[in-house]
């Protein structure tokens, strides 16, 4: 690669970041958290339609993010070498094939491959997409334009979270069916394609000598494979099964071998000198902690449609309000950022996220009930992460160095890509395992109001969300631990 295509800048090129050229950026992001997501609520329908059993549907839905995860560091970091512009065109090109294979997956014996290939390639454009994208904010977008482009980028992410299952319900109840949705996410990546093209090139450590860690890449691959079909299949399975012990000790094998990999590669898949910075550690390691809390919507929005009967789309429609509030607050996080610093606005987020999964947990009291608590819980989900989204992108983006900040930012969003694959498939699995026969030690210690014949869906509700519960408190204990009350050189440090 020619040394030509070095670190472009503002400075050195003339070009500023614009709404045009962010618009293109927010539209990339939007191919996987508002299109790509939509399986988390109409996964179940997809399944029945083209006659896949629920347990691969579930590898299918945690597929893309464990995907992202996986490659999303090493994606990031060709971006700073190749150019981060072309990392981004190629990740939705990978979209466009993705989208179109599960949008053209009929019913028969192709079906199965053809949406767990097309999840793949969906999973390997958000790798491809989120760090080079949030690498680019870095380079054309400085101070407070920076935060407000980074609330744009954030709105795209979590705002697109908030509207996939209204979005996916939506559009799954109309005449055009679940496969339109796939189809208007390749014609997004074309859009997105054509409104970046203003945006110069980027690329830092062009011409930097250094071979791909190869042996990191695949020792990760394997590792967490192994893990998420422990995590996905091991109630089908069985524990007492040789096959999961042995994907287990695969897991741990693998996981000894990325960790000496890594110590030993002149240029490592996950630098690990990036954790000497306490905030950025706190920032990951949160972000990890709170994408994985997704299972909530998941295994509530299932709980709805199989204890209390909805469709996807009117359970969907109960979402709105997490759509609303995420849209409508994640600027006023930017705000809270400017003032206080990243920690006690992360802090509050959390603490807000945490109380709407514990009403969401209530599913012991009567259908009516409990639709109005998702309804008010939901809204608060989207509260709580509107106020901790921007500091902690921020945070993160603001302590790492020019030259890594794609393959950092790589990091940072493999984090969230892991987190929500293994939140959203371990409370997915805790919830099939026992959605049958339920838990009896939960009815005998709550009860339960109204219809009984549900009883064993609302268990299982109750214990996956209790799942994501935990991944909620951990979150604030990370942050309390990593992040201080003021960062040196932070805007908001003396405020």
């Amino acid at each position: 690669m020619n040394a030509t295509i070095a670190e472009s800048s503002a400075d050195s090129t003339g070009f500023k970041g614009n709404d045009s050229a962010l618009l293109g950026i927010v539209l990339a992001v939007v191919t996987f958290w508002l299109f790509a997501q939509t399986t988390m609520n109409i996964g179940p329908l997809m399944a029945d339609d083209v006659g896949m059993p629920m347990p691969v549907m579930n590898i299918a839905i945690s597929l893309s993010a464990l995907f992202s995860g996986m490659f999303i560091v090493v994606l990031g970091g060709l971006g700073d070498r190749f150019g981060r512009v072309k990392v981004v065109f190629l990740g939705n090109i990978l979209n466009i094939a993705g989208s179109l294979l599960i949008a053209f997956a009929i019913d028969g014996a192709l079906a199965t491959p053809m949406i767990l290939l097309g999840r793949i390639l969906q999973g390997m454009a958000a790798g491809a997409i989120m760090p080079s994208t949030m690498a680019l904010l870095k380079v054309y977008w400085d101070g407070a334009q920076r935060q407000r482009a980074v609330s744009m980028w954030s709105i795209g992410s979590w705002g697109g979270s908030g509207l996939t299952a209204i979005f996916g319900g939506f559009m799954a109840s109309t005449m055009f069916g679940w496969r339109s949705i796939f189809i208007i996410c390749a014609l997004v990546s074309v859009a997105s394609i054509l409104l970046m093209r203003q945006i110069p090139e980027s690329a830092p450590l062009a011409g930097r000598p250094g071979k791909t860690d190869w042996a990191g890449i695949i020792s990760m691959a394997v590792g967490l494979a192994a893990l998420l079909i422990v995590v996905t299949q091991g109630s089908t399975i069985g524990s007492a099964n040789l096959l999961a012990w042995g994907l287990f000790a695969v897991f741990l094998v693998a996981f000894g071998v990325f960790i000496n990999a890594e110590l030993k590669a002149p240029y490592p898949l996950v630098d690990f000198k990036l954790f000497k910075n306490t905030v950025f550690t706190g920032a990951t390691i949160s972000n990890f902690l709170i994408n994985g809390t997704a299972g909530a919507l998941t295994v509530s929005l299932w709980v709805l449609q199989g204890a209390a009967g909805m469709s996807a789309a009117t359970a969907g429609y109960l979402t709105v309000g997490y759509a609303v509030f995420i849209i409508a607050f994640i600027r006023v996080g930017e705000k809270l950022l400017q003032r206080f610093g990243p920690r006690r606005p992360m802090l509050w987020g959390c603490l807000i996220v945490l109380l709407s999964i514990l009403l969401l947990m209530a599913t012991h009291t009567l259908q009516s009930q409990y639709t109005m608590l998702a309804m008010v819980a939901y809204s608060l989900f989207g509260l709580g992460l509107a106020f901790y989204a921007t500091p902690f992108t921020d945070a993160a983006l603001a302590n790492l160095p020019g030259d890594r900040a794609g393959a950092g930012s790589g990091f940072y969003k493999m984090a969230s890509s892991l987190g929500a694959a293994f939140g959203v498939a371990i409370a997915a699995a805790i919830f099939t395992a026992l959605s049958d026969a339920g838990l009896a030690a939960v009815g005998a210690v709550i009860e339960f109001s109204g219809r009984q014949d549900n009883l064993a869906v609302r268990e299982a509700g109750m214990v996956g969300l209790a799942f994501t519960a935990l991944m909620a408190i951990a979150a604030l204990v990370s942050i309390t631990i990593f992040i201080p009350e003021q960062i040196k050189d932070h805007p908001a440090a003396g405020a």
